[in-house]
């Protein structure tokens, strides 16, 4: 299953977005064995280096740990955790924010059209 690269991003940022979120819906759980670096890049459709790439650079950020001859683990820093969670939080608000701007949109009607899209009330038009 090759999944869908967006061309302005690295790829490997794209794919340690889809492992963080997968750790903060609970898909992944605290201390649960990541699939190989091989099997990941088949999986993902990308090249072995790419996901070492992502494995290490999620190393460093402590999402995961690599241990010697046995693979690599989501974290069981529940800290560490929570911080991922709001570090996903606030980048998507930024972006949602950020897009609003450019259309134009006041700080109110973002507010209220958040407010009315939560409540049921923006739909899309045919």
């Amino acid at each position: 299953m090759t999944a869908k690269y967006e061309s302005d991003k690295p790829i490997y940022l794209q794919i340690m977005d889809r492992i963080s979120k997968e750790i903060v819906r609970g898909v992944l759980k605290p201390g649960n064995k990541l699939p190989s670096v091989r099997e990941m890049a088949i999986q993902a459709g990308v090249n072995p280096n790419t996901i070492q790439r992502t494995y290490s650079e999620m190393e460093r950020m402590e999402i995961v740990e690599t241990r010697r001859g046995q693979g690599t683990f989501v974290t069981e820093d529940e800290g560490m955790l929570m911080k991922l969670k709001r570090d996903l939080e606030i980048k998507m608000v930024e972006g949602f924010v950020q897009s609003m701007k450019e259309i134009g949109a006041s700080e109110k009607e973002i507010v209220e059209s958040v407010e009315r899209f939560l409540a049921g009330g923006i739909k899309e038009h045919d």
